[in-house]
This record gives C-alpha cells, structure tokens and sequence, in this order.
C-alpha cells in the first residue's frame, strides 16, 4: 500500500486529496480497498473522507469502486476473457458479484453486455400523445425510451432508438406497448396512475444529472449552472447540458424544465415549440392548484 498522505505534503486541498484517492483506488480496484484505507489516504478520518468523496466526487467511495471494476470488467469482456475471468480482474469474488454489479448499474447481464444487446428485445411503437405522436420503447423491465416524433419523421426516432440498443431485436409492438402509452398520457393531463417502470441506461454523470430533474417541480425551471451546481460541480454546466440532452425519456424525464440563465428557453430535441407548450401547461397547472 502506498503510504498515506502527509497532512504536511502540498497537496493537501480538498481537491488535491480526492484526485490522490481516485487515483488510488484505479492503480488498486482489484484489491477493492476498504474505506478505511481510502480515508488513510486521504489523511482523513472515515466519517470526514466520505463526506469529502461525496461532495466532489457526486457518488460515494464505494459506488465509485463500483464504477472502477464495472470499467475493468467491460475492457476484459471486451478482450474476450471470459466472466469468471473477468470478474476476478475486476477484483470481484466471482461470476455472481459481476453480475449484480452489471443489473445495478447498466440493467442488463454481463453476457448481454458481452454481445453488445444481442438477446434483448426492445419492443416500440408510435403512439398519439396530447404533445403530438412519441416513439415509445420497452424491454421486458420496463420503459426505456420516449422521444417525440418531430418533423424529421419516424425513420429518424427509430434510428436514434437503434443507436441507443445496438444489436437488440427491435421489434414494433403496439399492443406491448399502448399501456405504457396510456400511462404516458395520463401523466400528461396531469393525472397520477399507478407507477410506471422504467429501465435508464447511461453513464454514472448522465444518470445523477437524470435523477436530479426528477427533483425539479412542476411549474418550476431551472438554468443549467443551476442544475451543475446542485450536483456539486459548478463548473461543468455544459457536461450537464450535454446529459440533459442525452435524456432517453421526454417529459418523464423532465429536461424541459431546463432553462438558460437569461431566461431564454434554449434548445430542446424534440423542438422548441414543444418545450414551450409543455413549460405552458405546467405552469397553468401549477398555478391553478396554487387558487384552489
């Protein structure tokens, strides 16, 4: 183990000692270090270490590991090794941490991974919505996509689909998917049925900028420095704008609540003249159960 660092040494900034343990924890994911080692890193106790990873970091120390041996399996899988092996270099106990690891964070098995999707089936359909027609998809967990059909046509939302599930089976399903659809449209009109399942696929970054428009309200909005700051990293306005657009779920996912700081709307991917419709009748909603 390296020796821990000195309260002394120049790097002693927050900064400077989450950098040491990251990289720490990227030279030793194999060993998977506990948290006390990290923190001796760190030169910090375990209680204000892990305040100090999660302040900067966005997840903790543990789920950073996670992230670190989830990395090493996917470039071993992809090297052709097989899960045993690749687990066991990814510092796992076996084939059954892997995984797990895999469901937790990427929703589909190591093996499915291994053939780029090959074995799912991501049953879609285009469906009428009270925003206009949405291209909607689902695997057998839950949905996983909805995008609106813009004036590029279908061709282009089944496309960008394709992009998202390389080398699944599509499959156009309309009776799959019409609950989802109905369910979809409830929420539109402002009503609240039972809960829908969803399956989210992207990098830790996109699914903490994800979560975090969940947590804007409805009738509210939000800038994107707003929404970097409220992650933790203030600087990165434009990595969270990059997520925002990466949204796989319109309107469940609520990127339109998303703003410019003048107050401009901004761009959305499924067009202005939607993202302003939407903003419109949420605020109308709003405003009205404020009266009631």
């Amino acid at each position: 183990m390296n020796a821990p660092v000195s309260m002394t040494d120049a790097g002693t900034s927050d900064y400077a000692r989450v950098a040491r343990v990251i990289h720490y924890l990227r030279e030793h994911a194999h060993e998977q270090p506990s948290l006390a080692e990290c923190a001796a890193q760190a030169g910090l106790s375990e209680f204000h270490f892990q305040r100090l990873f999660q302040r900067w970091a966005g997840i903790s120390p543990k789920r950073f590991l996670q992230f670190v041996a989830l990395g090493e399996a996917k470039h071993e899988l992809a090297q052709g090794s097989s899960l045993l092996e690749a687990s066991l270099a990814a510092g796992l106990s076996g084939a059954g941490r892997l995984h797990d690891l895999f469901l937790s964070i990427e929703r589909m098995t190591p093996g499915q991974y291994k053939a780029q999707a090959d074995g799912l089936t991501v049953r879609f359909s285009v469906e009428p919505t009270p925003f206009g027609p949405a291209l909607l998809a689902a695997l057998d967990r839950g949905l996983c996509g909805v995008s609106f059909v813009t004036d590029t046509g279908q061709a282009h939302a089944i496309a960008e689909l394709t992009a998202r599930w390389p080398r699944a089976t599509l499959l156009r399903d309309p009776r799959a998917i019409r609950p989802y659809a109905q369910a979809l449209c409830a929420r539109m009109r402002g009503q609240q049925p039972r809960p829908l399942g969803v399956v989210l696929k992207g990098t830790p970054f996109q699914l903490q900028v994800w979560e975090a428009l969940l947590r804007v309200p409805e009738g509210a909005a939000v800038g994107y420095g707003a929404l970097a700051a409220e992650l933790g990293t203030p600087t990165a306005a434009r990595a969270v704008g990059t997520a925002v657009g990466r949204n796989p779920l319109a309107f469940l996912i609520p990127c339109h609540r998303v703003i410019r700081a003048s107050r401009v709307l901004g761009d959305y991917h499924w067009g202005a003249d939607r993202k302003l419709a939407l903003l419109g009748i949420e605020h109308a909603r709003h405003a009205a159960g404020r009266q009631k």
